[in-house]
């Protein structure tokens, strides 16, 4: 269970809307198979000294959400997240709650249904935007990504795809900035982010995705053959 904040040695710089996130957000902890084992607070799940200590893994969503033009939304995260504030990564990237609606197994839903109130919290995307049953899970991958030396990641992270024009209204708590890019643009950000240019970053696990998946799926994307590419049964163990 999480502690009371008052018995935390809370980071005092910590952003006051970061800060009750860390603490009432209870992450679903799973094991290496994405079987669930228990909850524990997002403060403790992102402690890089609880995540080595007590192999804490939970599990994770990443939302890639495209325009009818086939273009991939991209958020930048804000300056006040505790974890990898202000680099570019893509469109939504949140954890499913140990709540009901989000541990529900059958067709991923839990995992959906976190998906489409993040993106309602975070992009200001109304739900009747992103219907449930639009979004395509095409992968899991299970990562670890140190933020700084205090903060990272451990993921067991659901890869999703959705096609659909969407309203769009960022919340700065979250977001420091959107953007649209096509394939060309986004190896154009790599290359900046690769050669330190502007200050671009990349969060670790948008490059993976890129890395190891996200071309291809790209390729299907354009085709229409997105449900060829899905794989729900492979855990892939990435390293950055």
């Amino acid at each position: 269970m999480a502690k009371p904040i008052a018995d935390v040695d809370v980071d005092a710089s910590m952003d006051e809307v970061q800060k009750r996130l860390m603490f009432e957000d209870e992450c679903i902890l799973v094991d290496e198979q994405d079987n669930v084992v228990g909850h524990e607070s997002k403060y403790n799940c992102h402690l890089m000294e609880k995540i080595e200590s007590e192999n804490l893994l939970h599990r994770a969503f990443s939302v890639f959400l495209f325009n009818s033009k086939h273009e991939l939304l991209l958020q930048q995260r804000s300056a006040t997240k505790v974890t990898f504030p202000l680099v570019w990564t893509n469109t939504c990237c949140s954890h499913p709650l140990y709540r009901e609606s989000e541990l529900i197994d059958e067709n991923f839903l839990g995992v959906k249904n976190a998906a489409q109130r993040k993106l309602l919290d975070e992009l200001g995307i109304p739900a009747e935007d992103v219907p449930i049953d639009q979004f395509i899970p095409l992968g899991r991958m299970l990562y670890k990504a140190p933020s700084d030396g205090k903060w990272g990641e451990h993921e067991l992270d659901y890869l999703l795809f959705i096609v659909r024009d969407v309203k769009l209204l960022p919340n700065p708590d979250e977001v420091a900035d959107v953007k649209y890019v096509s394939r060309e643009q986004l190896q154009e950000l790599i290359k900046k982010a690769d050669a330190g240019e502007e200050g671009v970053k990349l969060s670790p696990w948008f490059r993976l995705v890129v890395d190891n998946f996200l071309m291809k799926w790209w390729d299907h994307l354009e085709k229409g053959t997105l449900a060829e590419a899905a794989d729900m049964k492979t855990i892939h163990r990435l390293k950055n």
